[in-house]
Formats: C-alpha cells, sequence, structure tokens
C-alpha cells in the first residue's frame, strides 16, 4: 500500500506541476468569447485524461523530465561508473544555458511545435515564444504565444485576434512546465522512480567519439495508470558538449514492439534569440487586439454565491442583447468587442428570456464554472419560438477571482 500512495503522489505531482491544463484552459478558453458557435469546439475539447500530454510545452517537459530525472538518478546514486559520470558532466553544462530552440514533433502530424526560451543569469525563464501547428487544435487555428513578465500575449492566426492576458495560475503553469527541462529541479522528484522500480535505464556509450550517448528508460506498466503515457524514452546526448540533443518517445504495441510516437530536437544552445522574437511588432493590419489586463470583464460577485453570480451574468448578458446594449454584452462575455456580439446575434433576435435554471458543474472538470441552462424566444423570419443554448459556460475570470463571465455556449 506504502508503495503505491507513493508512486501516486510522485505521478500525481508531475502532472500537477507540468500544468496540463494551461493550453485548453487558458489559451483555448478565451477563444470562446470570439467563436460564432460554441457548440462545435466545446463537443470537440479532448478529455482530461488525454491532456496530460497534449499541452505543448507541458507534454515536451514531461517527458524530458521523466528521462532526465531517472537518469539523474543514476548519477546520484551510482557515481561510479564512467556512464554515470558523462551525465554528471550534463548536468552541469544545463546550468549555463541561457538561450534554447526545441521542436517537437508528434508522429504523422505535418510541422512541428516549436519554442524559443530565454533564461535570466540565475536561471530562471525570462521570455517565451511558442508557435501551436493548427494540427494541434484544429478550432484554434495556428497560433503564436509570447510569454514574458507574467503576462501572455496570444495571436490566433484563423481568428485574426491578439488577446492580452494576465494571471498567475497560466503564468504558473508555464514557467514550472518549462523549468522542467532544468536537470536540478527534475532530480528532486524523479530520482524517486528508479528508486521504487518505476524504471529501468540502460545507458551506452559508443566507442566512436562521434556518435552520442544514449540513455534508455523503460517504464512499468504501473505508470499508466497515474498519467505517465510513453512507455519507453530515449535521450541522446553530445559527446562533446554533454547537452541533450534529442528526445524520443515510444509507445509498446499489442505486438510486444516499441513505436516511435514523438521525438523532440533541441537546438541552437546559448545562441542568442533576436529579442524581437518576444515581440508582435508585424502583426497584419487586420488582426483584433483585446486587452484583458487594462479593464474589468464581466460582472463583480460581491457577496453572492458562485451560484447566484452564475445565474446574474446569463441574466445581465441576455438582456444587454435583447437592449441592444452590445458593448456591455461584450465585457460580459470575455470582453469582446462590441461589433463581434452584434455580429453573433444578427440572424438570432431574441425578444425575451423565459427561464434561467438552477447552474450546474461544468462537464468538463478542467474547464470549471457552471453551465447555465436557460430558455429564450426567439424570432426568426417574423416567426416567435423557444430557444435552448447550448451552454452559457459561466467561470470566474483569470486573474480576476472575484469577477464572473460567460466563456461560451450563448447560441
Amino acid at each position: 500500500m506504502r508503495r503505491a500512495e507513493d508512486v501516486k503522489n510522485l505521478l500525481e505531482n508531475l502532472n500537477d506541476t507540468t500544468g496540463a491544463e494551461m493550453d485548453e484552459r487558458v489559451l483555448v478558453d478565451v477563444l470562446r468569447a470570439l467563436a460564432e458557435s460554441e457548440k462545435t469546439s466545446a463537443l470537440t475539447r479532448p478529455k482530461i485524461g488525454r491532456m496530460i500530454m497534449k499541452s505543448p510545452i507541458t507534454k515536451i517537459a514531461a517527458a524530458a523530465v521523466i528521462i532526465l530525472g531517472v537518469v539523474l538518478s543514476v548519477t546520484i546514486w551510482d557515481k561510479t561508473t564512467p556512464k554515470a559520470y558523462a551525465l554528471e558532466q550534463t548536468i552541469q553544462a544545463s546550468h549555463s544555458v541561457r538561450y534554447l530552440h526545441i521542436k517537437d514533433f508528434k508522429k504523422g502530424m505535418e510541422g512541428p511545435k516549436e519554442f524559443w526560451l530565454e533564461f535570466d543569469e540565475q536561471g530562471s525563464v525570462k521570455n517565451i515564444r511558442a508557435h501551436m501547428p493548427e494540427w494541434e487544435s484544429p478550432s484554434d487555428g495556428a497560433k503564436v504565444t509570447i510569454w514574458q513578465e507574467g503576462k501572455a500575449k496570444v495571436w490566433f492566426k484563423k481568428k485574426k485576434t491578439l488577446i492580452t492576458m494576465k494571471d498567475t495560475r497560466f503564468s504558473g503553469n508555464m514557467l514550472k512546465a518549462v523549468q522542467l527541462f532544468d536537470p536540478k529541479s527534475a532530480v528532486p522528484r524523479f530520482s524517486e522512480l528508479e528508486r521504487l522500480g518505476l524504471a529501468k535505464i540502460e545507458i551506452k556509450e559508443p566507442s566512436k567519439e562521434t556518435e552520442p550517448i544514449t540513455v534508455t528508460a523503460t517504464y512499468s506498466p504501473e505508470c499508466k495508470e497515474f498519467g505517465l503515457l510513453a512507455d519507453r524514452t530515449v535521450l541522446f546526448i553530445d559527446r562533446t558538449t554533454k547537452l541533450v540533443t534529442n528526445l524520443e518517445s515510444y509507445s509498446l504495441t499489442e505486438g510486444g514492439e516499441y513505436e516511435l510516437t514523438d521525438w523532440t530536437e533541441f537546438y541552437d544552445y546559448n545562441q542568442q534569440i533576436d529579442p524581437a522574437m518576444f515581440v508582435f511588432d508585424d502583426l497584419p493590419s487586420d488582426v483584433k487586439q483585446i486587452d484583458q489586463t487594462v479593464q474589468d470583464i464581466g460582472l463583480e460577485q460581491g457577496n453572492l454565491s458562485d451560484e447566484e453570480i452564475a445565474v446574474k451574468v446569463v441574466r445581465e448578458f441576455y438582456e444587454a442583447v435583447i437592449a441592444k446594449d452590445y458593448a456591455k454584452a461584450g465585457r460580459i462575455y470575455g470582453n469582446i468587442t462590441a461589433t463581434r456580439i452584434e455580429e453573433m446575434f444578427k440572424e438570432l433576435k431574441i425578444v425575451r428570456i423565459i427561464s434561467i435554471d438552477e447552474p450546474k458543474p461544468h462537464p468538463t472538470p478542467r474547464v470549471g464554472g457552471f453551465m447555465v441552462p436557460c430558455k429564450l424566444e426567439i424570432e426568426k423570419d417574423g416567426v416567435k419560438s423557444t430557444y435552448e443554448p447550448y451552454g452559457p459556460g459561466v467561470r470566474a475570470v483569470y486573474g480576476q477571482p472575484n469577477r464572473w463571465n460567460i466563456h461560451g455556449g450563448v447560441k
């Protein structure tokens, strides 16, 4: 029992630290406020069980940490072998990294996810730029994220929109995920994998100096029960620089063979990144910009319960739409523009609110907040009828926990 508890705590801690909800819950959720149709995107959101390794930085970091953490545990506990000594040099070399360029590939998908990282003199993350291809989130399309000083800017190319946000949870998850590339932060947690018998480590140091050192970690099936999706990870270390150059993840097939599923390439160690990479100075002129850091969004909760404020948000949103106060409706709906709200309801005239039912917890836990069922009387082509929106979805505003807004499902 004790070992099972140790395993559970170890791997659950990994999942929390890597911030599996980072992309979908923050970036995609903000986009919900810009979408004209909420039903499709809501129905196609991946389930939480699959999110553990889906998040771009999270998935790379989690894979890297598992192998690095276990490998480094060999360095700590078995310093008598030459192989361990080589890995110890990798740890030391990693301490001096200031710049890093990463490409992450997924089998069967076109184009990689791509990241540029800058660290300060103390080794803390200073700047991040991330490029996400369309296949990573088809409903969002390709997007670019720049993070610095606790603030993230996300450019949704297909939606022609740039959103600026500042949220401690978003920043914390992103920083923790990126920091997992740092071997010295991985050792305290993942050295336990070998001790608990969760991984078998094989280190090969070829006789040819031109060939890389390889470290293979094969994981116990028990790890899958706690969210570790890879069955095997292989790390490649440059013989000269002692830095990691490649990372490969494998899944065990029914035939007993290991199949490559993902691979990550590390480039340009300590090659200075152009500062222009961390700013959006060349956006197309038709890109709409929404800054969620400069004004209040949604409605203040005050002394209302979570359920009460959720109902109030829905009521005031539809009342604003009925009154054609699109500016107010936009503020309640994630601070999108009045023009966007007007366009959304151009073909759907709401006459009145018939009823608003009791809020229910959102069916997807990582989204949070509530779904607030309601019935509306609408008029189309002179004919009145009853209409029930998919949501609406209501939750606390990122970075403004005492304010609540709609994030989707209004039509």
